[in-house]
């Protein structure tokens, strides 16, 4: 079957996720917009040239119209924040960056499923779902799911096991007040707390310090920012994650940024829990049995996020 997913946004997030998605079997058209036409116009020949060995895919620099029958539509238009610049001076200039493009966008692509990528994610889901006019289900914000890759990266490194057999999530914000629900973290299905004991005698592995391990998540884009000057591989492979789960057959579970209406004793604010994902787009949320502890740092996640919503005009 013959699938569309519009990018909206050919900066380095936007290029590298249309990049990403090129080579995938499931996509048949990428539509990249930008209101950079140069710009846009450079990353669509680049990435079509590199499509040359797989099956003949459409990639094309468009305009809002072009989204029409989309499938699936992913919005990573934004700015960075500029030194002196405050936390909320930067979400407004987002927040309107968003205003301008939800009616355009919309119009054109009622019924695709919407992933919001810029930043702050969760903020902006929240704004999206307000003003799009969309079912909550069309509107996944990706969330902590580039927290969750990092996070199962670094214990893969610490316990040398796969990354695939790693089990543990990122909830909250995407930002200083996410946090891992550790008591539900296991490796292979084996508790974590519990991990070490059924290693082969011979194999030694040191004590997991989690507050480090949490603090490494959160600094993480802030290191590879400063090292390289922008981060783009992991959220370009996450957001093509998601782009999967909408694009197969039966739902899955992501810890994904959606609005809450009663979890945890949170309502009216969006960010990141596990949630079921799949054709329809989301489906529902998984509330596990977390912790006292747990719930209140996920509630004090929620009063960060409402505590910037309320400074803001949407």
């Amino acid at each position: 079957m013959a699938t569309k997913i519009t990018v909206i946004g050919a900066g380095s997030v936007g290029a590298t996720i249309a990049y990403t998605l090129s080579s995938s079997t499931k996509v048949s058209e990428i539509v990249l917009i930008d209101i950079n036409k140069n710009k846009v116009e450079g990353e669509v020949m680049d990435i079509a040239q590199a499509t040359a060995f797989r099956d003949p895919i459409e990639i094309t620099a468009g305009d809002y119209p072009d989204a029409a029958d989309s499938d699936i539509v992913i919005i990573t238009s934004g700015v960075g924040r500029k030194p002196g610049q405050s936390r909320i001076d930067l979400t407004q200039i987002n927040v309107n960056i968003l205003k301008s493009i939800t009616p355009e966008i919309v119009k054109y692509a009622p019924k695709a499923l919407y992933i919001i990528v810029s930043n702050p994610v969760d903020v902006l889901t929240y704004v999206f779902t307000k003003i799009s006019g969309l079912p909550e289900n069309q509107i996944i914000g990706s969330g902590t799911i580039l927290d969750t890759a990092r996070l199962r990266a670094r214990l893969s490194d610490h316990f040398k096991i796969a990354q695939k057999s790693c089990h543990a999530n990122v909830f909250g914000e995407h930002g200083d007040s996410s946090f891992v629900p550790w008591s539900q973290a296991r490796i292979s299905g084996v508790h974590l707390a519990d991990f070490y004991d059924k290693l082969p005698a011979d194999m030694q592995v040191e004590k997991l310090d989690y507050e480090e391990v949490e603090n490494h998540v959160r600094t993480s884009g802030g290191q590879i920012i400063a090292n390289k000057g922008a981060t783009y591989y992991a959220i370009a492979t996450s957001v093509c994650r998601i782009c999967e789960l909408l694009l197969s057959a039966y739902d899955s579970v992501a810890c994904v940024s959606s609005m809450l209406h009663g979890e945890y004793g949170i309502e009216d604010v969006c960010l990141s829990i596990l949630t079921l994902v799949g054709p329809e787009g989301i489906k529902g949320r998984i509330e596990m049995q977390l912790t006292d502890e747990e719930v209140a740092k996920l509630q004090h996640s929620a009063q960060v996020l409402k505590d910037v919503i309320a400074q803001i005009e949407i």
